[in-house]
């Protein structure tokens, strides 16, 4: 779909028939060629004088060739501000975007050759599932044995030959989803964008949608930009994602790298579900370190200094014979694990074990480190040390 800043009226005229579609004429078309996008020293502020808020702080990713980019943070953080950028919808104050190594800042949206799937679907009521699928291939001109031939190409993808004669009333909330990558995996644009497209979605719904739309983009190959909060879409969906917050970066990388080695404790905290548990001790540099008393033989950057040590819910067990204790105050079972929350003297923290390990709140329990490779974080600034 042509990205414009108002949608034209709906019409239609040409528009194909799926009972016209020949199976035969579904034949797979070539793979665009996959863009690069350069965002270099983006800034956006609102506002003048002592009102000016600075939304996006010179904000710099280079997404390769069929990179599949997920900006991720809370709400307000810029995220969907730097989408709008990239489609046109919004100029930045200072920066730079190229799609395919043009500059395109101040070139309107329908000339970017982009195509954004928006949470709220924006079909065409009145018109057909083929109808709102061809309609911009329709306005590009596109002959109607091709774009009939295309129409068919992309439903089979998307799994809704059979929903082509319906309008979007008749279909559920995941239909009308599949109906609205369908009108943008149409066009064969340089650029996917998604606005936090499974957002009006049930759990369920979102699980396989999120799967439906991985599966597309290893299909199509396309360069894409997909803005969520949901650290858990983040995760699944991302060949990289940049992980915001009040409009700066805070750390760019694969789902390992994010999920692993946070850059610093928000990153931590944010990405995961448990977060990161984060235990401040004080650091005995090669003799380990102590938390609240307790000594632990686990090698610390740094000496004679307070440190914070993250570890995941996973990287604990719970072990009698553990020097390290405390009492269990919440047993959450989730089906394949359980996690169990221990109250210490350093801190609460979670932990994830088998789900029909015998624990009960009240008991006294020992926790035991099972890592070698837990996240350090300097005290005072918040950021990864190792």
């Amino acid at each position: 779909m042509a990205m414009t800043s108002t949608q034209p009226q709906p019409s239609t005229t040409g528009a194909p028939n799926s009972a016209s579609i020949p199976a035969a004429a579904a034949k797979s078309a070539p793979k665009p060629q996959a863009s690069a996008l350069h965002i270099h020293g983006i800034r956006k502020c609102f506002g003048q004088g002592d009102k000016m808020v600075e939304v996006l702080q010179r904000i710099d990713i280079d997404v390769a060739p069929g990179e599949f980019l997920i900006l991720v943070g809370p709400s307000g953080c810029g995220k969907s501000t730097l989408l709008n950028i990239i489609a046109g919808l919004e100029e930045p104050t200072e920066g730079e975007i190229r799609i395919a190594g043009r500059d395109v800042v101040g070139v309107p949206p329908a000339q970017r050759d982009i195509a954004m799937v928006f949470q709220s679907y924006a079909l065409y009521p009145t018109m057909t599932v083929a109808d709102n699928i061809g309609f911009a291939l329709e306005m590009r001109g596109v002959p109607k044995a091709q774009r009939t031939a295309r129409i068919q190409e992309v439903a089979a993808m998307l799994q809704i030959e059979h929903l082509l004669q319906r309008r979007p009333a008749q279909l559920s909330g995941g239909q009308r989803q599949r109906v609205a990558m369908g009108r943008a995996l149409a066009r064969q644009p340089r650029l996917f964008l998604f606005d936090e497209p499974l957002s009006n979605l049930d759990a369920k719904l979102r699980v396989e949608m999120r799967a439906e739309i991985k599966r597309l983009h290893q299909l199509s190959g396309i360069t894409s930009v997909y803005v969520t909060h949901d650290q858990i879409e983040a995760l699944t969906l991302g060949s990289r994602i940049a992980v915001m917050k009040d409009g700066v970066l805070q750390q760019l990388g694969t789902p390992d790298d994010i999920y692993s080695r946070p850059a610093n404790t928000y990153v931590a905290t944010f990405i995961g579900s448990p977060t990161m548990n984060l235990v401040q001790g004080q650091g005995l540099g090669a003799a380990g370190l102590t938390l609240a008393g307790t000594r632990l033989d686990l090698p610390c950057p740094v000496s004679d200094a307070p440190v914070l040590l993250g570890l995941r819910p996973e990287h604990l067990a719970l072990d009698a014979d553990a020097a390290w204790r405390g009492v269990v105050t919440l047993v959450e079972p989730t089906g394949a694990d359980t996690y169990v929350v221990v109250q210490t003297e350093a801190a609460d923290v979670t932990v994830r074990v088998a789900p029909r390990t015998s624990v009960n709140v009240g008991d006294s329990v020992g926790l035991r480190l099972n890592t070698e490779a837990p996240s350090w974080f300097d005290a005072s600034t918040q950021r990864r040390l190792v």
